[in-house]
Formats: C-alpha cells, sequence, structure tokens
C-alpha cells in the first residue's frame, strides 16, 4: 500500500507541476527519479516487497545511484530503437517532401476534390475511419500517426480544418487497437481461448465498428465546437504548413509528385500479413526506403548539389526531432518505470482478487483502473499486460465468458493511451506538428471517453443474456 500511496502521490504531483507549463522534460524525469528513489527507501524499510527500478532483465549495477542511471539510459536505448528512429524517420521525410514540393503537389489535388462537399469537419470524420483501417496493417500507433502526418495532416489543413484538430484526428485513429497484428489483441485472444481470427472478426469488429461511429460523431463536434472557441489560436497553433516553391513552381511538378508522399503508406499496405507475408518490412525502413526512391527521382530532374543539398535536410530534421521530441517520449517512459517500481499495479491486482462484486462492476472496476494507469503511464501495452492475467481467474470464479471482461478491458487501453499526453503516439504527433501534447489530450479527451463509454455499455449488453442467466 505504501507504493501505491508514493505512486498517486508523486503523479499529482508531477500533474500539478505539467499544467503549470513547465519544461515537461525535466518535470517528468524528476518525476520519475523520486518515484524510483522512493521506491528504494521503502524497501530498505520494508514497507514494499522489491523496487523494481531497472526494466525487467537489466542486472543492478550494485550501487543504487548507478541504477537510476542505468535505467534512464537503458529506457533510452530501447525508445530509441523502438519509437525514436521512426518518429524522426517520418518527420525527415515529410519536411522532405515539404522541400521537393511533393506534399504541396498532394494536398492541393486532393483538397481541389475534396473541397467540392464544402464540408471539412465531415471529411474529418471520414478521414478517422480511413486512418483506422490504416491501422489494420501498420502494427505501430506512432507509425501509423506518422505516416498520416506525412499525408492526411496536410490534406485536412488544407480543407479548412484547424492544425490542432488535423493532429489530434491523427492521434486517435490507432485508438481501436485490434486485428491481428496487435500484439494486445493476439494476448487478449489467448487468455479467451479463441484463436485471433475468432475474437477478431466474431467480437472484436461488431463492437470496434460501433465505437469508431461513435468517436468519429464525437470528433465532428468536438472539433468543431473547440475551432470556434479558441478561433485563429487553433489554426495559427504549432508549426505553419509552408510551402519551398512558389504556387507556379508546384503547378509545373509533375503530377506523380502528389503521390510521393503516399508511397511509404502503399508500400506498408502491400507488404503486410494482410497482402504479401512473403517480405517482411518494418515502418522506419519502408520510409528510408521511399526517401532513397525520391532522391533518384531527383536527381533525374535537378543538378546533383541541388539534390543533395536538399537531400541533407532529411538528416538535419532528424537531429531536431531527436532533441525535442524523442528526449520527451524517453522521460515519459522513465516516468512509466517509476510508476512500476512502486509496486502500485500489483498491489491494485491483489486487491482486485479480495472482491466479491458483480461481474458487471467487477468490468467497470478492471476498466477503470487500467484507464486511470494507462493515461499516467502512457502505454495500453503495460498496464494491460499487468491486469489481463487476471481475467481467466475472475471469469471462473463468476462462471462467465472470458471475453465479457477481456474485450472491454483490451479495447479501453487503445483509447485511454489517445489521450494521454505522455504516450508516445501523442509526444510524436505533437513533435511532428508543433503542438503542444497537452493541448492536443484536451481535444481527444471527449472522443476518447466517448468510445469508452460505448465499449463498457456494448460489452454489458452482448453479455447480459449470461450474466443475468447467473444470478
Amino acid at each position: 500500500m505504501a507504493g501505491l500511496i508514493l505512486a498517486v502521490a508523486v503523479t499529482a504531483v508531477v500533474v500539478k507541476i505539467l499544467f503549470m507549463k513547465l519544461q515537461p522534460h525535466f518535470v517528468l524525469m524528476a518525476g520519475a527519479m523520486t518515484l524510483m528513489a522512493g521506491s528504494i527507501l521503502l524497501e530498505a524499510m520494508g514497507l514494499i516487497p522489491v523496487a523494481a527500478v531497472l526494466p525487467s532483465g537489466i542486472p543492478e549495477t550494485g550501487f543504487w545511484g548507478f541504477d537510476l542511471a542505468r535505467t534512464m539510459t537503458t529506457i533510452m536505448e530501447a525508445t530509441f530503437i523502438q519509437y525514436g528512429l521512426l518518429i524522426m524517420a517520418a518527420a525527415a521525410y515529410a519536411k522532405y517532401m515539404t522541400i521537393i514540393g511533393a506534399n504541396a503537389k498532394m494536398a492541393n489535388a486532393s483538397a481541389r476534390v475534396l473541397s467540392r462537399f464544402n464540408a471539412p469537419y465531415l471529411m474529418l470524420s471520414l478521414a478517422f475511419f480511413i486512418g483506422a483501417a490504416i491501422d489494420l496493417f501498420i502494427p505501430s500507433a506512432s507509425g501509423v500517426a506518422m505516416i498520416l502526418m506525412v499525408t492526411m495532416y496536410p490534406i485536412l489543413v488544407k480543407l479548412g480544418v484547424s492544425r490542432v484538430s488535423a493532429a489530434a484526428l491523427i492521434v486517435t485513429v490507432s485508438c481501436l487497437d485490434m486485428g491481428p497484428t496487435s500484439s494486445d489483441a493476439r494476448y487478449a485472444a489467448h487468455l479467451a481461448e479463441v484463436s485471433i481470427g475468432t475474437y477478431f472478426i466474431d467480437y472484436q469488429l461488431p463492437v470496434s465498428i460501433v465505437i469508431a461511429l461513435t468517436v468519429a460523431i464525437a470528433h465532428y463536434f468536438t472539433q468543431s465546437w473547440f475551432d470556434r472557441k479558441e478561433g485563429p489560436d487553433a489554426f495559427e497553433a504549432g508549426y505553419p504548413i509552408v510551402t519551398q516553391l512558389s504556387d507556379d513552381a508546384i503547378a509545373k511538378l509533375p503530377f506523380f509528385y502528389g503521390l510521393l508522399p503516399l508511397l511509404p503508406l502503399v508500400l506498408c499496405v502491400i507488404f503486410s500479413p494482410f497482402l504479401v507475408e512473403s517480405i517482411v518490412i518494418d515502418t522506419t525502413s519502408v520510409l528510408f526506403f521511399s526517401a532513397i526512391v525520391v532522391m533518384m527521382i531527383e536527381l533525374c530532374r535537378k543538378n546533383v548539389r541541388i539534390v543533395l543539398r536538399e537531400a541533407f535536410e532529411f538528416f538535419h530534421s532528424m537531429g531536431r526531432q531527436f532533441a525535442v521530441v524523442i528526449t520527451l517520449l524517453v522521460a515519459a517512459q522513465c516516468f512509466a518505470q517509476g510508476i512500476s517500481s512502486t509496486g502500485a499495479i500489483e498491489v491494485l491486482t491483489d486487491y482486485f482478487k479480495l472482491l466479491s462484486l458483480p461481474p458487471v462492476w467487477i468490468m467497470i472496476m478492471m476498466v477503470t483502473v487500467i484507464t486511470v494507469a494507462t493515461l499516467v503511464m502512457g502505454s495500453a501495452n503495460a498496464p494491460f499486460f499487468a491486469f489481463a492475467y487476471l481475467v481467466p481467474q475472475f471469469a471462473h470464479q463468476y462462471g462467465v465468458s472470458a471475453l465479457f471482461l477481456i474485450l472491454p478491458v483490451q479495447l479501453v487501453t487503445g483509447l485511454a493511451r489517445s489521450f494521454s499526453p505522455v504516450s508516445s503516439v501523442m509526444i510524436a504527433v505533437a513533435g511532428c506538428s508543433g503542438i503542444s501534447p497537452f493541448t492536443l489530450a484536451r481535444r481527444t479527451l471527449i472522443p476518447m471517453l466517448c468510445g469508452i463509454f460505448v465499449t463498457v455499455l456494448m460489452s454489458v449488453l452482448f453479455s447480459m443474456p449470461s450474466i443475468t442467466a447467473i444470478y
């Protein structure tokens, strides 16, 4: 219990300081170090069994001070490999597309067609379904978001949606976290003792369709209301979408230049488990490959000196992303590790085992706790894997299907991640757009809460006959 109290107290202080708009990198890191040092002290006092300061599998140094530093370096290495290079490459590709005029060519052509509907927020809602469909092919929330920042973001802004609304929409397109490519979905299917195909088609998909409709409608009203309320501030927030070329120069570009920003997306979809399974490639490699292809095309049209000078901006942009975005992501991951070191998650899981409530209330409480844990830790995987193993025990205890508990818990982690200001996808989109993650979290809060409510409601309605039969 002491670890849980420490985690709650430090988290409350960190959140309060963050809302004072101080530098979030150092606030999160200071919170992480406080949690880890406090956990070591609580272990020494015998108030918690083990202070798991270092990530799993990393040996201790022998001195607690070095352990804190090693935790930070280990997380930085893992974050850079898992998310960092992807975020840097995507932002760099977007910058390169801007320099050569391809983004403007794509946005202009798309806007000419879509602007005929004269309904920018309707297009915003429809874009959510497009993004959610793309998410099925790319098993990374950050990966999907980064590709959509290159392709969908400039189109939505060109249509008349504010930069904040467009960025907030892109944060949430992977909120459903479903399909065979999702590690959470595969683990949920394993616990429910069904195949991933059955879990996806028979259980996830019917509920997710209703959730997607709810979220899309909520985005329509939420983003349009915020844009009216905030006025020019919402449209001028973050980095401006500028073009390096004049309108005449963009018009003279070959028509296929408007397709170049889509190249990484097309390759990711083609070489996915749904289409070409024999070739396996990650999103980061696809971005680098696409950049090389574009550079080869540029060499056919321009002087080699100009091409190389413009291409260097690809690496220059990567460096800027590391300085601003990746370091913030590392600080957030360290804070999540600090929460884990207190043993707060284990205390909550032990508490659940002692409860004797009706299954509906158990499900609602699990959804509530995992929502809060995901919001604070910024990760969908960590809280889900910590809580999910309890599901078969509860299902057996109450005589209900494991799917009744596992489905809402699994879906809610993705929804909660999408309004966590310290999640990797939020920080990645914030870094690319230049908009504060807290500003984006405020825009995604209402659509995601609507999604969580519908998730619980649908789960109860689908399982009500079997639950009623028990009582």
